[in-house]
């Protein structure tokens, strides 16, 4: 009797389930969700494109060469000449790439509602950023440009290690020293939601003696959370808008994610993934540069590859990489980021509030993109992905689950 009556109860129907959320985003929310990321496809193109066209300039005027020439009247020595003529190809870089700096990264934010930042902010925070950056770069290319002199041969091999000691290095020291240069960082309250967060934690002796939360909402609304740094530095983070816009539900399972980068080791399996990457494409640099510059080198000014006259060329080998092997690199994070995905929903054990969150991550995300347009240009599984995932696990995992009608509020200024 009692098989009869269970045969007769309605099975749950992921697809009916997963269909709720994603109905939920219709009209101008959706419009302006498909049309912000399917412009970013564009993007990546345009900047590939921009990037090269400004290095070749620089090759093209030999100002790179004129860089190289006074930085050897201050100096004969190899690395103080590769510093001078590196700081100001950066300089003249970041004055060429300004323009679309600009329009990528303030103006079209603003235009999809995206930034809440003055442009004083803004302008500020960039400026942050790029001081930042200079040293470390530097740092950087002297290194690499000394390999090339002493290993012409395999700077490539050698570079790859050197470069895995600068991001092993940036990641251990970014969370203390550089992120609360952007926003201040404060421990999140005593309280039920801590308590729950910490009780996930304690499940799978994850350290959880500080848990972070940072005023994001200064610069956009968007919700986050991150595990960053390394080994002694690696801490647990959520931003305000995340506490402010979601439910305590919500947070868990957003928390429950960020655990299982941590359990997962997806810092150092990151970290590996691109030196790897790293490795192919000095080694492809390695290979043509030479080839461009034997051809090329005198109507640039460019001597050899050892010459940090070379600058533009490297960079146009490595922007062009770069660009071809993007959809590999999405791949290898959309397959961590998945992985976190399947152990947040079995930490936080809520796989309602996680399909609620993936749909309020379809603001800047499209939340139904076909299967090659995933593979190439999504870096995180899809909204769509996601939420069937949750249902698939709520229907493995729920006694007699049934399917939610969720009310989800979009913003839908632009």
């Amino acid at each position: 009797m009692f098989e009869l009556l269970a045969s007769a109860a309605p099975a749950f129907d992921v697809d009916a389930a997963s269909r709720a959320y994603l109905d939920t985003l219709q009209g101008p929310a959706r419009a302006k969700s498909d049309a912000y990321f399917e412009g970013g496809y564009w993007l990546i193109l345009w900047a590939a494109l921009i990037a090269v066209l400004a290095d070749w300039l620089i090759l093209r005027f030999r100002l790179s060469a004129l860089f190289r020439s006074l930085a050897e009247k201050v100096s004969k020595r190899a690395w103080l000449v590769t510093t001078i003529t590196a700081f100001l190809y950066g300089l003249l870089s970041a004055a060429l790439l300004l323009p679309w700096t600009l329009y990528t990264d303030y103006f079209r934010e603003k235009q999809y509602g995206l930034l809440d930042q003055s442009f004083g902010a803004w302008a500020s925070e960039a400026a942050i950023s790029f001081a930042v950056d200079i040293p470390i770069t530097l740092l950087l290319v002297v290194a690499v440009y000394a390999l090339i002199r002493r290993a012409p041969r395999t700077w490539w091999l050698w570079g790859t290690g050197v470069t895995g000691i600068f991001l092993a290095a940036a990641m251990l020291i970014a969370p203390v020293f550089i992120a609360p240069l952007f926003n201040d960082y404060t421990e999140m309250k005593a309280g039920p939601l801590r308590d729950r967060i910490e009780a996930v934690a304690a499940k799978y002796e994850i350290p959880a003696q500080h848990i972070y939360v940072f005023d994001q909402s200064k610069q956009h609304k968007r919700i986050s959370a991150n595990v960053s740094g390394l080994g002694p530095t690696i801490r647990i983070s959520l931003n305000d808008n995340l506490l402010e816009r979601t439910s305590d539900d919500e947070v868990v399972a957003v928390m429950g994610h960020e655990m299982g980068h941590y359990v997962l080791h997806h810092s150092f399996i990151m970290l590996g993934i691109m030196l790897l990457l790293t490795g192919l494409s000095m080694f492809a640099v390695a290979r043509l540069a030479p080839l461009l510059i034997a051809r090329y080198g005198e109507r640039w000014g460019v001597r050899d590859i050892a010459d940090p006259a070379s600058l533009p060329v490297l960079s146009i080998l490595l922007t062009l990489v770069l660009f071809l092997t993007s959809p590999a690199i999405n791949s290898l994070v959309r397959w961590a980021e998945g992985q976190a995905d399947a152990f947040g929903l079995e930490a936080a054990r809520e796989p309602d509030a996680f399909a609620r969150v993936a749909m309020r991550l379809s603001e800047y995300r499209k939340i139904e993109p076909g299967p090659i347009e995933e593979f190439l240009f999504f870096d995180h599984p899809s909204g769509a992905a996601r939420v069937r995932r949750s249902m698939e696990w709520k229907a493995r995992n729920v006694p007699d689950p049934k399917i939610v009608q969720p009310e989800i509020e979009y913003d839908t200024k632009q």
